[in-house]
């Protein structure tokens, strides 16, 4: 015996009427939450794309280069990292970084180079970081190129002679001490990619992106500027970082 198909009959018309309106509305809702993410066409209709400041102004005048082949394979030792000194001070770039964003800072030897210890309020997550030189623990802080050295090899560095990847590797402009594991999560990728998951730092740190790509004449792809420009949106006035 075929079943009978129950009829929905706990409501009048009108209350209907009212559950499909209010459906409606919900979905509308929904749709104009979703599109911008999901859209870059709707996306930048609504606004989402716009941004105001130095940042932002700074971002307008940098190439737009998309599908860009270096002139060469990527090669890290190219950058020779801790091998130039810009300031100086016989110390190497990642003891500088430590010694400038650490606090309570100790040092392993007379000439205040290595660092020993210190705290690092870790801008791309939030926590409080003890940090102690040694085998098993000196990663735990680790010195992060803001904008990596293979997204700059793609966006222009191949082209440079050695003093410039040297300059710029070694450049305290472009480089932050912060928490270990969530520096090798980032990699090399661009802010198309990745963002801080401390998202209070997120404008900090395409600002300064930003800035280190202008500084030295690197080209941004359109995902990341669009995702650039997302960020910076929340952010109106953002400044380019003068340091």
């Amino acid at each position: 015996m075929a079943r009978r198909r129950r009829r929905f009959s706990g409501s009048s018309p009108l209350e209907r009427f009212l559950i499909l309106i209010v459906i409606a509305i919900i979905i509308g809702i929904s749709a104009g939450l979703l599109l911008p993410q999901i859209s870059e066409t709707v996306g930048g209709i609504t606004g989402q794309y716009q941004a105001s400041g130095g940042a932002a102004d700074a971002l307008n005048r940098l190439t737009v280069a998309d599908g860009a082949k270096p002139a060469s394979q990527y090669r890290r030792d190219a950058f020779g990292f801790r091998e130039y000194d810009p300031d100086g001070n016989g110390c190497d770039s990642r003891n500088d970084t430590l010694a400038r964003d650490l606090k309570n800072v100790t040092y392993r030897n007379a000439e205040r180079c290595k660092v020993e210890s210190g705290t690092l309020n870790d801008p791309y997550t939030g926590k409080t970081i003890q940090f102690r030189r040694g085998a098993t623990t000196s990663t735990a802080v680790q010195i992060d190129h803001v904008v990596a050295l293979n997204d700059a090899w793609r966006s222009g560095a191949s082209t440079w002679n050695t003093h410039k990847r040297y300059e710029f590797a070694n450049d305290p402009y472009n480089l932050l001490a912060v928490d270990g594991p969530t520096n090798e999560d980032k990699g090399d990728a661009n802010a198309a990619d990745w963002l801080p998951p401390n998202k209070q730092y997120d404008c900090a740190y395409v600002a300064r992106q930003i800035g280190v790509k202008s500084k030295y004449g690197l080209s941004v792809t359109s995902r990341e500027k669009t995702a650039m420009l997302k960020v910076l949106h929340d952010c109106p006035s953002q400044p380019l970082p003068t340091q």
